[in-house]
């Protein structure tokens, strides 16, 4: 095997073992199980408390929902049967529906899995509000004596959407559509989307009638913030429409999306403000109608990365982790960085003679122009490395050395990749038409660029999210 190809399988077997580390069957069935005589749900071995240090024991529990959406949802609605076996199910007759992206959906016994939005279409639809009134009119059916389950995995802020003000659902996709190709940080994208829905900042939780309401996360933002993630569907926030609209100045979005914007703020300020009785960012509060929410997080990009350095160093490779940061940077920034870094350690290895694996955790923005191409923010980023390496330095990429960057849901923009690779045989297809490199940049088209040249990440749907990993391989043993 020669040396290119040898790098490229130790990427290859990276990325196997990230996407089961992170898998959320997986995570379920390891991390909560029910001890007896009473059934009480532990998460880590130690026991799950909702409300006044009250156990979760399933033994004096009534019916028991589930209901929640995201690419990882239907990995947590199986692995909740599972975890409940088929007595309980009966016994507590479980029930409910998650909304999930087409190629997602799995058939369960008695949780709906439902898909509601297309492939490669990361915007809610008509059919993402009608599964969300079925959850909402569920979730009002319980009684004090019942159990609900939300499930929030990455994605689920498209998956889960109940328009305030009427706002129609294309319109409202539209807004979300705009600012994400702004290039807008995740935290005012969320608030907007916050503004906008009527179930998302804690909303879906104030439905819910049951006496206690456990919601099991999987993160996709790098710091786990309950609020952010799914745009915080059983965390409630208070509403910063001033704020909204100061930053939403300097964004390049149409007067229509701004009316929507406004006409959301207009509708929340009729509304009234409606608190929780004890707002936390620690995810443990009380709705007004009196349920007891709990959050127990379950899966993160630390995980993912963790399990990336190990299998890296089974690999023989020296693994650091960076710390990315929390706030999202441009994929441009971030390529550059990489590249930076990826030169650095070949000068390393030419000292040490050792094998060495950077790995980061992130999500990168994109600004996307009007008229763009093809692309996702993972394959722009390793096209901006190559860009800086191959254009603008004019070197040659090091025969040893492999750059990556992927989704680990498997979906990178409106394209079947899961992201892109640079290693030195991508780089000299690259280089025979060096221009089209900073074209694909500035027109964020890089999928067809890096497709043609053998550089993009092929995983499918993956069936989990937690944002992205970047991989740089570096390795003087070889050959």
């Amino acid at each position: 095997m020669n040396i290119i190809r040898h790098q490229k399988k130790h990427l290859l077997s990276i990325i196997s073992t990230i996407t089961s580390a992170v898998d959320p069957y997986r995570l379920l069935t390891e991390r909560l199980a029910l001890e007896s005589p009473e059934d009480v749900l532990t998460f880590d071995g130690n026991p799950v408390f909702v409300g006044n240090n009250q156990a979760v024991e399933l033994k004096s529990t009534g019916k028991i929902l589930v209901v929640g959406g995201g690419k990882a949802a239907a990995g947590f609605a199986a692995g909740l049967e599972h975890l409940l076996g088929s007595s309980r199910l009966k016994k507590h007759q479980v029930h409910g529906l998650v909304s999930v992206p087409e190629g997602s959906g799995i058939p369960l016994n008695h949780i709906e899995v439902r898909e509601t939005r297309p492939y490669k279409h990361n915007l809610p639809t008509e059919a993402v509000v009608q599964a969300t009134h079925t959850m909402l009119k569920q979730l009002r059916n319980l009684t004090e004596d019942d159990l609900a389950f939300v499930l929030i995995t990455g994605g689920s802020s498209a998956l889960i959407e109940l328009p305030r003000a009427q706002i129609p659902i294309q319109s409202l996709a539209h807004l979300t559509q705009s600012l994400s190709n702004s290039g807008i940080d995740i935290k005012t994208l969320n608030d907007v989307r916050c503004l906008t829905s009527q179930v998302k900042a804690g909303g879906l939780a104030m439905a819910c009638t049951a006496g206690k309401l456990i919601v099991l996360v999987l993160s996709d933002v790098l710091n786990n913030s309950l609020p952010v993630i799914g745009s915080g569907p059983c965390m409630p926030r208070i509403h910063r429409t001033e704020t909204i609209h100061k930053k939403l100045l300097d964004i390049k979005i149409s007067k229509r999306d701004r009316v929507i914007v406004a006409q959301a703020a207009r509708a929340l300020k009729e509304e009234g403000s409606v608190l929780p009785c004890s707002p936390t960012n620690s995810g443990n509060w009380t709705t007004p109608l009196g349920c007891h929410v709990t959050h127990l997080t379950l899966g993160t990009n630390s995980i993912a990365v963790d399990a990336a350095a190990a299998a890296a160093t089974a690999l023989g490779y020296k693994a650091v982790s960076a710390t990315s940061n929390a706030h999202s940077d441009s994929a441009n920034t971030v390529g550059l960085r990489l590249a930076a870094s990826l030169n650095t350690m070949v000068t390393t290895c030419e000292t040490t003679n050792q094998p060495l694996c950077l790995l980061e955790g992130g999500e990168a923005t994109v600004d996307v122009p009007i008229d763009h191409g093809q692309g996702g923010r993972n394959q722009h980023t390793v096209v901006a490395a190559a860009n800086n390496i191959l254009v603008n330095q004019q070197k040659a990429w090091p025969t040893r050395a492999i750059l990556a960057s992927f989704g680990t849901d498997g979906e990178d923009g409106p394209t079947s990749s899961a992201g892109g690779f640079i290693d030195a045989d991508v780089a000299k297809s690259l280089a025979l038409h060096p221009s089209k490199i900073p074209e694909a940049i500035d027109r964020c088209d890089s999928h067809e660029l890096l497709k043609s040249a053998g550089g993009t990440i092929e995983t499918g749907l993956t069936g989990t999210n937690v944002a992205d990993v970047r991989i740089v391989l570096t390795n003087p043993k070889l050959g």
